[in-house]
C-alpha cells in the first residue's frame, strides 16, 4: 500500500515520527509541508498521513493551509499523529472536522507525546526523562504501523473535556490571528554572528537578515525553530530564555531541517 506522509517539524520531534513511522510501514514517501510550493495538492497515494506538532493546543496554519488546499482524488485511508509535549486536547477533533469540510473522512488520529520544544515555558528536561519520551514514542509508533497498513478506522484520540473546550476551543481560538505577530518578543544578544541559519530555518519566510542581523516580519508560527537551532544561542525570546537549555531531537541533524525546507525527501 504506497504511502504519502506530509510532515511539518521545527525542532525534530515531527520530522523524526514521520521517519520513524515510514520506516515501519515501508513503502512511503515523505513530503516536508514547508517545502510544498502550489497551491492545489493532489495525491495518489491510497494512505495519506499528517504528521504534526500541536501548537497553541491546536492544528498549526501551516497544516490548516495544507488542508484546505487537498485535491481529489480522496485517499483511501486518511491518518494523522499530532505531536505534543502531553496535552494533545481537541487538535485531532479540529483537524477531523477540517478535513470533513474537504469532503475527506479522517480513518484515525493518533497523539504522540514527545519533549516540549516551547522554550518560553522552560527547557526539555532531564535526559532520563527525555529518553523515557522517546521510548515510549517508538512503542506507540510501534502500534500505528500495523493499525495503518490494516486501514483500521479509529476514534481520534484527544485529551479531557475541559482541554478540548478551554485549550483547543477557547485559547487557540483567541490567539490563531495573533501568533504571527508573537515574532516582536524575539531578540538576539552579542554571541549573533549574522549566520543567516535562522533565515533559512525559518518554515514561514519570515526571517530577513538586515545589517548583518535578524528581522522578524510577523509571519511567525511559533515552532521555535530559529532559536532552537541557532549555531551560537545567540537567539532569545522574552526574558527567560537566556538561562534555558536549548533542544532539538538528537537522531535529526540541522541539515535535515535544512533540507526539508527545500525538498519533500529528507
Amino acid at each position: 500500500m504506497k504511502t504519502v506522509i506530509y510532515y511539518y517539524s521545527g525542532t525534530g520531534n515531527s520530522l523524526w515520527v514521520a521517519r520513524t513511522l515510514a520506516a515501519e510501514l515501508g513503502d512511503t514517501e515523505l513530503i516536508s509541508i514547508p517545502a510544498v510550493k502550489s497551491e492545489a495538492q493532489k495525491t495518489e497515494a491510497e494512505c495519506l498521513g499528517l504528521v504534526f506538532p500541536v501548537y497553541m493546543w491546536g492544528v498549526p496554519s501551516a497544516v490548516v493551509k495544507l488542508v484546505s488546499n487537498l485535491g481529489a482524488p480522496a485517499p483511501k485511508y486518511f491518518f494523522a499523529v499530532a505531536v505534543n509535549a502531553g496535552q494533545v486536547a481537541g487538535t485531532l477533533v479540529q483537524l477531523e472536522g477540517l478535513v470533513k469540510d474537504r469532503g475527506v473522512s479522517l480513518d484515525a488520529g493518533f497523539s504522540i507525546k514527545m519533549p516540549s520544544s516551547y522554550i518560553p515555558w522552560g527547557g526539555p528536561g532531564p535526559q532520563d526523562k527525555l529518553k523515557k519520551l522517546y521510548d515510549e514514542a517508538r512503542e506507540k509508533i510501534a502500534l500505528i504501523a500495523p493499525a495503518v497498513r490494516e486501514k483500521k478506522k479509529l476514534p481520534v484520540e484527544m485529551g479531557p473535556l475541559w482541554h478540548r473546550i478551554v485549550l483547543s476551543g477557547l485559547l487557540y481560538r483567541v490567539s490563531y490571528d495573533k501568533v504571527p505577530s508573537m515574532d516582536r518578543d524575539f531578540w538576539v544578544d552579542e554571541k549573533c554572528n549574522g549566520c543567516g541559519t535562522c533565515q533559512l530555518l525559518c518554515p514561514a519566510g519570515n526571517i530577513t537578515m538586515n545589517n548583518g542581523k535578524p528581522h522578524w516580519n510577523q509571519k511567525c508560527q511559533q515552532c521555535f525553530a530559529c532559536l532552537q537551532w541557532c549555531p551560537k544561542e545567540a537567539m532569545q525570546y522574552g526574558k527567560n530564555t537566556p538561562k534555558y537549555e536549548r533542544y532539538h531531537h538528537p537522531e535529526v541533524a540541522l541539515k535535515d531541517i535544512l533540507q526539508s525546507r527545500k525538498s519533500g525527501d529528507s
